[in-house]
Formats: structure tokens, C-alpha cells, sequence
């Protein structure tokens, strides 16, 4: 129901603003009705009334009045122009309103409407202006960290605490520890973290007890400190802090609002106090505390019809200390009169939160009822219209269907062509990579031909000169050697012949075994040539070294040559053994 009547508010407040942009409202008018607004809620409620707003102060009619005006106001406030600092109040006290009345929702988006005002406007204000929203500023940022907190957007919460804390860091005033006592209640109330809380607290009372040592935030902070303290089970320490806590509130005046002694807070103190020594079980310094705490209200002549919930408190903790000491019949006596005042404010505080709830139904019930009757007329003023906009929009769609239809097709057949030329463009380079391929393979083929062709002719060339060391030798040799000279050369000129056709048909069929592990051996390594090739083919026969020389008719130390490249051609480390490696593929 409470979301249901937010939602409802907020429907309105934009209905509102809708209709007065309608109007065509100029800024002289609106700024005409928005003092016209001001005037008569200044003089309904005067200002100083508003500062301490109490919602049981007011009757139903003044506060749907009053709220309704509001809203008027808050929906001028776009169509005004200049007059920056008349706006900037205005979203700062209907938040402040909002949230005195419990509209949350509202609250935050009237203080950030406020905050981006002001960053948009801040150049056209003067440097007093500023200066005077310097504090207004810090407030607003506390006010909106604390809306997020009963929203539960903690998040959000953080960053305006930790904004309120860059600003007042700037300016040295009293201003700087609240914002850091004010994050630390956050991780205290909130989040529920007292060890990150007491971090913050500890570093406000160290700004405040040593720029502002009278100042009555200082037994604020001291106040949340023992609190902590009391929740760890540390009552000694605790107590302490009450106690100077105690003392400090029965003589410091608080100048920023009341011009008097924060009742509340010093019997809040002594009360504390009070129930520290009755859990350390010291009930002398427990009576010595309400002894203490009534000679203070008697001496300075303190008011306490005015503090229902203090009386209540000394009176409880009074009843403790009766229970505590066994002064059953004292203790019963005082429980009396904690039941009656405990009652009391019970009752008042039903009564206020049921005149509350019947003002918030019937403010929604009234705006909803207006928002009925502006609807209907709406709808009557803007029925002729529709009926002959219907006939253009049908046109303006018809046009529009039809010009997206041939840009679509233009677009679609365009495609197709550019998706044509990019299939020819990439079957031609396939095309011409292929071709590419097969040049790189003849060209490769080539260069392996020419090295076997230079081999064969570096060995013939090396016959060539065995054969003219021999025909030397014939030629300087005797009759009688000569004959045998002549006879070995012919030996060997057929052994020559013989074994050249030999190992050419032990090749030929070598190559037709080997085919496949030719094929695969050029596919790892295509850059060894034809006699690399058949000499890793004889080491997969696992030949021996002086038959592979044999066969490829080089000398043994010209074969280890031949090995020491095919390794530095395959790549392999020094501890990877050739033999092995190949067998292996």
C-alpha cells in the first residue's frame, strides 16, 4: 500500500508538469505563481514552525494543503529562468520536507534535482552564494547517504557519505568530523561493522577534541565510541567515556540549535553510566550516578515536562538499580510509574502515526480524483485531433513503409554484388596462390636435381682425375710394370662401369620401395635434396656406414660430411641420434 501511494504521488507531480508545459507557461508567469505559492505557505506556516515540524502539530487539512503546494511548486521550478539561488532553496527544503513527512522516494529525488541544479548553475552564483551553500551542501549529502539507507541502497549510501566528506575536507569547520562520525554511524547502524565504525569515530573525536573542544558534537562521537565499547562487553571503558560523557553535557551549551543544555543527551549519559555500574556490579557508583543526575536537573532549573522519553529512561534505569540492590518495595513503586509514562507515549505515538496515515490517504484520494477530471478533459481535447492525425500518420507510414521497402531491396541487391566480387576476388587468389605453390615446388624440384647433378659431377670429376694419376703412372712406368699398370686400369674401368649400373638399379627399386617415406619425408623437410634423401632412406635400412659409402662412392670422412648436414638440415640437437630419429619417422 506504502509503494502503491509513492508511486501514485510521483504520477501525479509528472502529470502536473506535463500540463503546464501544455499551457506554455513563460518564466515570468511561472515565477509570478511560484512566489504567489511561496507567500501563501510562508504565511500558513511560518518558517520557524517548520523547523521543528512535528507532524502531530498539524492538522489533516494543513498538511494535504501544505504538501499539495509543494508539489505545485516543485513542478515551476523547470519553467523558471535565472534566479538560481530562489531554485536551489526550493529543492533543498522540499527534500528536507519529504523527508520529515516519510517520502523517502521523493526526498532523493528532490536532494539530487538539488545537487545537479547547483553543478549546472554554480558559475552564475555569486561567491557569497557559494560560500552560503557550502554548508547546505554538507547537509544535503548527510540527508541523501541517510535516504539510501532506508531505501537499502548502500552503495549509494557510501558514496554520498564519502562526497559530504571530500567537500567538508576543504573548508576547516566543525563540518569535516561530522561527515566522518556520520560514515562511521553508517558502518555502525547500518551495515552493522563497529570495528570499521570505532576507525572513524576514533579519527572525528581526534579533529573535533582538537579544533573544537567545547563543541557538542565532541560528546556525540565520545557517546558513539562507549557505545561500541559496551557492545564488545568492554563496560570499564565504556563507563569511562559515559562518565566524561556526563559531565561534559551538564555545562556545554549547544549553540546550533537549542541555545540550552541537550537535555536529552545528558540524561542519556547519565543513564548510560548508570547501567554500566550495575553491570560491573559497582551499585555504590550506580547510585552515585542518579544521585548525580537529579542534583544536575534540580541545579540548572531543566524542564523535564518537555522530555517524556528521558523521564521514562531515568526512571527505568532508576527501577534497575532498586532491583539490583533489593529495594523490591522502591523498585515497584518506580515500575508504576514506568508503566504509566511508558503507556502514555505509546498512545501518543499511535494517535500521531494514525493522523499521519489518515492525511497521506486522503492527500492520494484528492490527487487521484484530479487526476481523473484532467485525464477526461484531456481526453476530449485531444480526441478531434486524433481522428485527423490518424489520417496523416496512416500516409506518413504508408510513405515510409514503402521508401524502407526500396532502400532495403537496393540495400539487399547491393549486397549480392559485393558479395559476387568478393567470391571472384578469393577464388582468383586461391587461384594464383595454387600457382604460386606449384612454381615454389618445380623451382624447389629444380634446385634439388642441380645439387644431385653437381654431386655426380664433383665424383666424376674425381674419376676423371683417378684415371689421369693412373695413365701418369703408366706412362713413367717400366715395360714390365706397364702390362700390369694397363691391366688393373682395365679392372677398375670395369668394376667403375659395373657398379655405376648396379647402383643404379638398387636405387631404382630403393625409390619404389621408399615411396611413401619419401613422401612423407618431403613433407616434413622439403628442402632436402634427391641424395639426402636416399641417404636417409639406406639409414632406414639400418646400413652400415662404410656400405652407405660404398654405395654412394664417397669415402668415409665424405659420408660424415654428408651426416653432419642432413642434421642441420632436419634440425636436430646434439643429444637426438640421427640413426634413431629416422628409423623412428
Amino acid at each position: 500500500m506504502k509503494a502503491i501511494r509513492y508511486a501514485l504521488l510521483l504520477f501525479l507531480v509528472t502529470l502536473h508538469g506535463q500540463l503546464l508545459s501544455q499551457e506554455g507557461v513563460t518564466s515570468a508567469e511561472a515565477l509570478k505563481k511560484f512566489k504567489d505559492i511561496s507567500t501563501a505557505m510562508d504565511t500558513a506556516y511560518p518558517q520557524d514552525d517548520m523547523k521543528t515540524f512535528q507532524r502531530s502539530s498539524f492538522s489533516e487539512s494543513q498538511l494535504e494543503t501544505y504538501l499539495s503546494q509543494l508539489f505545485q511548486r516543485m513542478d515551476l521550478i523547470p519553467f523558471i529562468e535565472g534566479h538560481h539561488k530562489l531554485k536551489l532553496e526550493s529543492y533543498l527544503h522540499a527534500a528536507n520536507w519529504f523527508t520529515a513527512m516519510g517520502l523517502i522516494k521523493e526526498s532523493v529525488h528532490a536532494y539530487k534535482a538539488f545537487f545537479e541544479y547547483f553543478n549546472n548553475s554554480k558559475y552564475d552564483l555569486t561567491e557569497q552564494e557559494r560560500l552560503e551553500f557550502f554548508r547546505t551542501r554538507s547537509f544535503a549529502y548527510s540527508e541523501l547517504a541517510k535516504n539510501y539507507e532506508q531505501l537499502n541502497y548502500l552503495d549509494s549510501a557510501a558514496v554520498e557519505h564519502m562526497r559530504n566528506i571530500k567537500l567538508t575536507k576543504t573548508i576547516n569547520s566543525i563540518s569535516y568530523p561530522s561527515a566522518i562520525n556520520n560514515y562511521g554511524l553508517f558502518f555502525y547502524w547500518t551495515k552493522k561493522e563497529p570495528d570499521s565504525a570505532l576507525i572513524y569515530f576514533e579519527k572525528a573525536y581526534q579533529i573535533t577534541e582538537q579544533q573544537y573542544p567545547k563543541h557538542i558534537l565532541l560528546g556525540s562521537i565520545r557517546d558513539n565510541i562507549a557505545d561500541i565499547y559496551s557492545e564488545k562487553g568492554q563496560f570499564q571503558k565504556a563507563m569511562q567515556r559515559y562518565d566524561a560523557n556526563f559531565d561534559f553535557y551538564s555545562h556545554t551549551i549547544d549553540y546550533d540549535q537549542t541555545q540550552t543544555l541537550d537535555v536529552p543527551r545528558l540524561v542519556s549519559a547519565g543513564v548510560q553510566y548508570v547501567e554500566m555500574a550495575l553491570k560491573l556490579e559497582e551499585l555504590k557508583d550506580a547510585k552515585n550516578g542518579i544521585q548525580r543526575l537529579y542534583t544536575i536537573i534540580k541545579d540548572k532549573n531543566l524542564n523535564m515536562s518537555n522530555h517524556s522519553n528521558s523521564r521514562l529512561a531515568i526512571l527505568e534505569v532508576q527501577e534497575k538499580y532498586y532491583v539490583a540492590n533489593q529495594q523490591f518495595k522502591e523498585g515497584y513503586a518506580v515500575s508504576k510509574e514506568v508503566r504509566h509514562l511508558s503507556d502514555s507515549l505509546l498512545n501518543l505515538k499511535a494517535m500521531t502515526d494514525t493522523q499521519w496515515q489518515t492525511v497521506l490517504n486522503d492527500i492520494v484520494l484528492d490527487r487521484a480524483k484530479l487526476n481523473f477530471k484532467i485525464d477526461r478533459i484531456q481526453k476530449e481535447n485531444k480526441i478531434s485531433k486524433q481522428q485527423s492525425n490518424l489520417w496523416i500518420s496512416t500516409l506518413l507510414s504508408s510513405l515510409m513503409i514503402i521508401l524502407l521497402l526500396s532502400l532495403f531491396l537496393r540495400r539487399r541487391q547491393h549486397l549480392i554484388n559485393a558479395k559476387n566480387k568478393q567470391l571472384l576476388a578469393e577464388q582468383q587468389l586461391e587461384n594464383t596462390a595454387l600457382k604460386v605453390k606449384q612454381l615454389n615446388s618445380e623451382i624447389k624440384s629444380k634446385e634439388r636435381d642441380m645439387s644431385d647433378f653437381a654431386i655426380n659431377l664433383t665424383q666424376n670429376q674425381d674419376w676423371a682425375k683417378f684415371l689421369a694419376e693412373k695413365i701418369q703412372s703408366i706412362k713413367t712406368a717400366s715395360t714390365a710394370q706397364r702390362e700390369l699398370l694397363i691391366s688393373d686400369l682395365e679392372v677398375e674401368i670395369q668394376n667403375k662401369i659395373a657398379f655405376d649400373s648396379d647402383t643404379s638399379v638398387f636405387y631404382e627399386r630403393l625409390d619404389k620401395l621408399s615411396d611413401a617415406f619419401y613422401k612423407k619425408l618431403n613433407d616434413k623437410f622439403p628442402n632436402l635434396s634427391k641424395n639426402e634423401i636416399r641417404l636417409c632412406s639406406l639409414i632406414r635400412l639400418k646400413m652400415e656406414s662404410s656400405h652407405i659409402a660404398t654405395l654412394q662412392n664417397i669415402t668415409q670422412s665424405s659420408l660424415n660430411t654428408s651426416r653432419y648436414r642432413l642434421r642441420k638440415k632436419l634440425n636436430l640437437n646434439d643429444d637426438v641420434n640421427l640413426d634413431d630419429f629416422i628409423q623412428g619417422l
